[in-house]
C-alpha cells in the first residue's frame, strides 16, 4: 500500500475564527503588492536600456551590469539580512527594506552618469536583498502546508507581474516624458505601499494566524540557534542542496530574457523603445502565468506522491530547454515569438516546487533563513550573472547569439533536480522521524 505524503504541518491555519483567513489574504495581497514594487523598481531599467545606451553611449556589458548589480547585492546580502530579520522582526524588516529600495529608485531618477546609476542600483539591491525570503516566510506562516507550492509559485509570480508593470509602465512613461520620470514613478509606488503596509500589518495581528507550535517556542529557538546548528538545518540533506542549485540555475533563463527582450525586439524587429518594452512585458507576463499554473499543477500532481514535485520541476526545465532552443534559432517573425513565449511559460515553472521542497526539508523556525538561502542560490547562480554575461557575450558576437546559449541553463538544472529526486524520499522520512522524536 502506498503511504500518503506526510509533510510538516507548519503553516496550518486555524480557521475557527471567521476573521482569521480574510486577514491572511489581506497580508498576502499587501506582501505581494510590495513584491510588485520590488520588481517594478528592478525591471524598469530594462525598458529604458535603448534610451540609456543612446544617452550615455553605454556598451551592452555596462547595460547588463546595471541590471546584474541588483541581483548581486541581493545574492550577497540576502542571507545575513534574513537571519537578522528572523531575530529583529519580519514585519519591521519588510517596511525598512521597501523604504530603502524605493528611495534608491528615486536616486536612479536623478543619476547623471553611469557611476551614479550603478551606485543607486546597488542600493536598490541592498533594499531588496532579504525581501523575497522574509516575505514568503510571512506568507507561509499563516497558510496551510498543502498550499505551499501554489503560494510559493504565486508569490514569485508577483515578481513577474511587477516586472511586467515596471517594463510596460516604465516604457510608456519614458516614451512620453523621458527615462528619469519612469524611475520616479516606480519610486512613488513603492513609498505609498510602504505606508499602507506599515499601517495594516503588525506582528501582533499575525500571531493568531500562526500555528501554536510556531509561536514563542519556535521564535526563541530561532534566536538562540547557533550558526553551526543553523547551517545543519539549512544544508541537512543532499536533496535540499539540489533544490537550491536547481532553482538558482533554472532562473538564469527568465533573468536573461527579461533583461534583453526589449533590446532584442528593438534591434531585430525594428520596434521603437516604448513598443519594444511593451512587447518584452508580454513575455514577462507569460512567465508569471506559468509560475502560477506550474506551481498549482505541481501541488495537484504531488498530492499523494511526494516525489512528483521533483518530477514536475524536471519536466518544466526540459520543456523550457526544447522550446527556447528551437525558438531562438528560428527566423524572425510571429512564429518565433510564439515559440519563445511557450518556452518562457515554463522558464520559471520550477520555482513553486523548489520553494515547497525547501520548506519541507528545513525546520519551521528557520524558514526565513532557508528561503534566504534559496534566494542566495537564485541570485548568485541565475539572476545576477544572467544579464551581464549575456551582455559580455553580445559585445563579442551579437545579442541573438548570446541569447541562443541561454536555454542550456534549465538542462543543467534538470540534472540537479534528478539527483534531488533520488534522495528526497529517504531524506524526508529521516527528517520527519527526527521531528517526531523531538516532539516526544
Amino acid at each position: 500500500m502506498l503511504m500518503q505524503h506526510a509533510e510538516p504541518a507548519t503553516g496550518n491555519v486555524a480557521v475557527t475564527q471567521a476573521d482569521v483567513r480574510p486577514y491572511a489574504w489581506v497580508v498576502f495581497a499587501l506582501t505581494v503588492g510590495l513584491l510588485l514594487s520590488d520588481y517594478m523598481s528592478r525591471q524598469v531599467l530594462n525598458a529604458v536600456f535603448p534610451l540609456l545606451k543612446s544617452a550615455w553611449g553605454l556598451s551592452d556589458t555596462r547595460l547588463g551590469s546595471l541590471s546584474s548589480v541588483v541581483a548581486l547585492m541581493v545574492g550577497v546580502l540576502t542571507f545575513p539580512l534574513s537571519v537578522l530579520a528572523d531575530r529583529w522582526g519580519r514585519v519591521k524588516s519588510i517596511v525598512l527594506m521597501a523604504a530603502m529600495w524605493s528611495v534608491a529608485t528615486l536616486g536612479c531618477a536623478i543619476a547623471t552618469n553611469y557611476g551614479e546609476m550603478l551606485l543607486a542600483r546597488a542600493f536598490v539591491g541592498i533594499g531588496e536583498a532579504a525581501y523575497g525570503s522574509v516575505g514568503i516566510a510571512v506568507v507561509l506562516s499563516i497558510f496551510p502546508a498543502r498550499l505551499r507550492s501554489t503560494l510559493a509559485g504565486s508569490f514569485m509570480a508577483g515578481g513577474a507581474l511587477g516586472s511586467v508593470l515596471g517594463m510596460a509602465l516604465g516604457g510608456a512613461i519614458a516614451t512620453r516624458l523621458g527615462w528619469r520620470p519612469a524611475f520616479g514613478a516606480m519610486a512613488a509606488v513603492g513609498l505609498v505601499l510602504v505606508i499602507l503596509y506599515r499601517l495594516v500589518v503588525t506582528e501582533k495581528r499575525l500571531a493568531p494566524l500562526q500555528p501554536a507550535h510556531a509561536g514563542k517556542h519556535a521564535e526563541g529557538l530561532g534566536v538562540r540557534m547557533t550558526l553551526r546548528a543553523l547551517m545543519r538545518g539549512l544544508f541537512s540533506t543532499k536533496s535540499v542542496v539540489c533544490a537550491y542549485v536547481g532553482s538558482g540555475i533554472h532562473l538564469l533563463v527568465p533573468a536573461a530574457i527579461w533583461a534583453w527582450m526589449p533590446s532584442f525586439l528593438n534591434r531585430y524587429y525594428g520596434m521603437a523603445p516604448g513598443k519594444a518594452a511593451m512587447g518584452g512585458a508580454v513575455f514577462v507576463l507569460v512567465t508569471g502565468l506559468g509560475m502560477v499554473v506550474c506551481g498549482n499543477l505541481a501541488d495537484r500532481l504531488s498530492k499523494n506522491a511526494r516525489e512528483r514535485k521533483w518530477g514536475s520541476a524536471i519536466a518544466f526545465c526540459l520543456l523550457c530547454f526544447v522550446l527556447l532552443a528551437v525558438g531562438l534559432r528560428m527566423p524572425a517573425g510571429p512564429l518565433q515569438l510564439i515559440v519563445i513565449g511557450a518556452g518562457m511559460f515554463f522558464s520559471a515553472g520550477a520555482s513553486g516546487p523548489s520553494g515547497a521542497m525547501v520548506a519541507n526539508l528545513t525546520p519551521p523556525s528557520i524558514h526565513a533563513s532557508a528561503f534566504a538561502t534559496l534566494t542566495l542560490a537564485n541570485n548568485l547562480l541565475g539572476l545576477a550573472p544572467a544579464a551581464v554575461l549575456t551582455g559580455i557575450i553580445a559585445d563579442r558576437i551579437d545579442l541573438l547569439g548570446a541569447l541562443q546559449l541561454v536555454p542550456f541553463a534549465p538542462l543543467i538544472a534538470a540534472i540537479a533536480f534528478v539527483i534531488g529526486k533520488r534522495n528526497y524520499a529517504g531524506d524526508l522520512d529521516r527528517l520527519n522521524a527526527l521531528r517526531e522524536q523531538a516532539m516526544r
